[in-house]
């Protein structure tokens, strides 16, 4: 049932592009280290960039599991499921980067995601993934469940932040600078948004 697909375009990026949420997975090199998980949602915060290259946008949070594992070795795996409408289950299997503010790169990424304002919600870097597999299987598992809406609280929690706050906020939190295995996460303090 499942299909390995060269691209990421045609049906499979209008797929991906119409779910309101996917999963990232990302694993330290060391056997006993702590695999993660995590979804990822917010309108307008994920973009086909081309059709092997997709990115979305790191927001604050209190950890930097999927950063410290990029950084170290850079496997990521992206999921997306059908929870309305035909079953599918379309998976990203490739190598990911996350590209900070200070990056020459930075602007030109972040005009793929014309309808997010960084600066209110506490951007951290842009994850870039080239993929090097791409396949959809049926999802016949996969319950029906409806999207409502985004909520706002993410917006709202850190519209208040400014760079020095939100480098204050992330000193505090235990797996920011480095990740729960140790692993370097997110370089602190954060560059500002370039203006």
């Amino acid at each position: 049932m499942g299909k390995t697909h060269e691209h990421i375009d045609g049906r499979l990026r209008a797929f991906i592009e119409a779910q309101p949420l996917f999963f990232t997975a990302t694993a330290p090199l060391a056997e006993d280290g702590t695999v993660n998980l995590s979804p990822k949602g917010l309108k307008g915060s994920f973009a086909v960039i081309d059709e092997r290259t997709v990115a979305y946008l790191d927001f604050a949070g209190s950890n930097a599991e999927t950063i410290a594992h990029l950084r170290e070795n850079g496997r990521i795996t992206l999921m997306w499921c059908a929870f309305q409408g035909p079953p599918n289950i379309v998976r990203v299997h490739g190598r990911g980067e996350a590209v900070f503010r200070d990056d020459e790169r930075w602007a030109g990424l972040l005009a793929h995601f014309p309808g997010i304002d960084p600066s209110p919600h506490g951007l951290r870097a842009v994850i870039v993934v080239t993929a090097e597999l791409v396949r959809d299987t049926c999802g016949y598992a996969v319950p029906f469940m409806t999207y409502d809406e985004d909520r706002d609280l993410h917006g709202k929690r850190f519209a208040r932040e400014d760079d020095a706050s939100l480098d204050a906020y992330f000193a505090k939190k235990e797996h920011i600078a480095a990740s729960i295995d140790g692993l370097p996460g997110l370089p602190l303090p954060l560059p500002p948004l370039p203006r």
